[in-house]
């Protein structure tokens, strides 16, 4: 754990109504560590001066952003929306952490990287920290993209890229396993994926530790859609049934493409030699604690 005793550190994070941003929160709270909600918008430059001014924090956390309701569709034909916050607002937090010299940790995306002849997929070779994103299939992914390009020349940034997020909370329409749970129809494509409950605590000793630049956010390796829905029907519903479609024939049903790749965690698993693969930490943190039925040994 840091030098530091929890204490000495005091987070202000924005996203307080989001996923991520909500449980910041509790993990602070279990931590004993003092955090204060931002209440600027992103975008408005002296609200965020004022939360920095009245809170005082030891560092801030960007959780805040747009990906759509109920998908990232939404940014499609809410372009303008979707800059506001997702370009604007976050260059505008960075920026102002810059000039009170604070550590930003910035909840990004990886989903700006897609297979290809470099990196194909089932090959194991993911995409690194410092490769070019070749993504922007949809508007959202565009604007990240972006947004990534320009923070890096913030160096009290710490971009930390999550993908297809998965938390031990099953009921929320957030999660990736709830969500493909509840599709008609999934593709099957194994990709790099986000154990919220492994990874979110690593993000704060990542602040603790004052870790800037880039990071794949992700477990190492890669599940299918296939891999997760039959752990959910091993572990949770017996009797749970899925039926799979090709991406032409998903196509037909979405507005924008979707990203699917696999990310190289190397970096954040040599700075955290006990993260879990992601097979292994879908089981322990996701599965094992929701698990319905009587798993054969």
């Amino acid at each position: 754990m840091g030098t530091e005793a929890n204490g000495s550190f005091n987070f202000l994070i924005y996203g307080r109504t989001g996923w991520i941003g909500g449980l910041l929160g509790k993990l602070c709270e279990s931590q004993g560590i003092s955090y204060t909600y931002g209440s600027g918008r992103l975008q408005d430059r002296q609200s965020i001066v004022a939360d920095i001014e009245s809170v005082k924090p030891s560092h801030v956390f960007n959780a805040a952003g747009v990906t759509g309701r109920p998908n990232v569709d939404w940014c499609e034909s809410h372009k303008v929306e979707t800059i506001r916050t997702n370009v604007a607002g976050t260059l505008t937090l960075a920026d102002i952490c810059k000039e009170k010299g604070l550590v930003l940790i910035n909840y990004a995306t990886g989903c700006i990287f897609e297979y290809d002849s470099g990196h194909p997929l089932g090959s194991g070779i993911g995409f690194k920290e410092e490769d070019t994103p070749n993504f922007t299939g949809s508007f959202y992914s565009k604007t990240k993209a972006m947004v990534e390009e320009l923070l890096k020349n913030y160096e009290n940034v710490c971009t930390l890229r999550v993908r297809m997020p998965i938390s031990s909370d099953l009921t929320n329409p957030r999660n990736f396993i709830t969500k493909i749970a509840r599709y008609e129809k999934v593709v099957d494509i194994p990709n790099s994926m986000t154990i919220l409950d492994e990874l979110l605590p690593i993000s704060i000793e990542m602040a603790k530790r004052n870790l800037t630049g880039i990071y794949n956010f992700t477990n190492p390796g890669v599940v299918s859609h296939n891999e997760i829905l039959e752990m959910y029907r091993e572990y949770i519903d017996p009797s749970f049934t899925w039926k799979n479609f090709t991406l032409e024939e998903q196509a037909k049903v979405i507005v924008a493409p979707r990203s699917n790749n696999e990310l190289d965690a190397t970096k954040l698993k040599t700075e955290f030699p006990e993260m879990l693969s992601i097979k292994e930490s879908l089981i322990k943190f996701v599965f094992e604690p929701n698990k319905k039925t009587q798993v054969k040994a």
